[in-house]
């Protein structure tokens, strides 16, 4: 007598992309070899980048010997490995910011409504699923996707709002960024 599987025949991805509004998506996939007596065993290694595109992503990195359950892994680690990023009108970011991880060097820039997402490839899966529509990003130094995304993620880490700077230095978001600017960033940040 054949079992059905416990989530009525659709695949554990769903289900979890069905509860928590997540968007996944796959930036790299490499295959990698492991070298033993009888010749190579080869693996697959994925990262993945999940957001829910109102201000949280995380990045993983799983493997495994066959590519879905590699991607599985990713994304288990990518969700447990979240961030909270505060945007400006959310759509971009409130400030410029650079990064960097081993060599990996990045510098994001606020933008314009209308600029659109000007990123490198693993850079602009970061700001997709995070939910960025306006930002200029440059990666100086290497093209590793895995420390392109870790060193977009030290960048993001460094992202303050007004407001949190306002409140940790004990003055008012107007003695921050200036009078006229000030009442904007208020009605934004009461947005989101």
């Amino acid at each position: 007598m054949a079992r059905e599987p416990r989530d009525g025949g659709r695949g554990g991805r769903d289900r979890d992309r069905e509860g928590d509004d997540l968007v996944d998506k796959l930036v790299t996939i490499n295959r990698v070899a492991k070298v033993v007596k009888g010749g190579r065993r080869f693996a697959f290694a994925a990262l993945v980048v999940v957001g829910d595109q109102k201000g949280r992503v995380g990045f993983g990195a799983g493997k495994a010997r066959e590519v879905p359950e590699a991607i599985r892994k990713a994304t288990d680690r990518a969700k447990r490995s979240m961030i909270r990023v505060p945007m400006k009108e959310g759509r971009t970011l409130h400030h410029d910011v650079a990064g960097h991880f081993g060599a990996g060097k990045v510098v994001l820039r606020s933008a314009d409504a209308g600029t659109g997402i000007i990123a490198g490839g693993p850079m602009r899966a970061v700001f997709e699923s995070l939910g960025i529509n306006d930002v200029v990003a440059k990666s100086l130094g290497t093209r590793n996707p895995h420390n392109m995304v870790k060193a977009t993620f030290a960048a993001l880490e460094r992202c303050a709002s007004p407001r949190s700077v306002a409140n940790r230095r004990g003055k008012k978001v107007s003695d921050i960024l200036g009078r006229r600017e000030a009442a904007v960033a208020t009605e934004a940040t009461a947005d989101v």
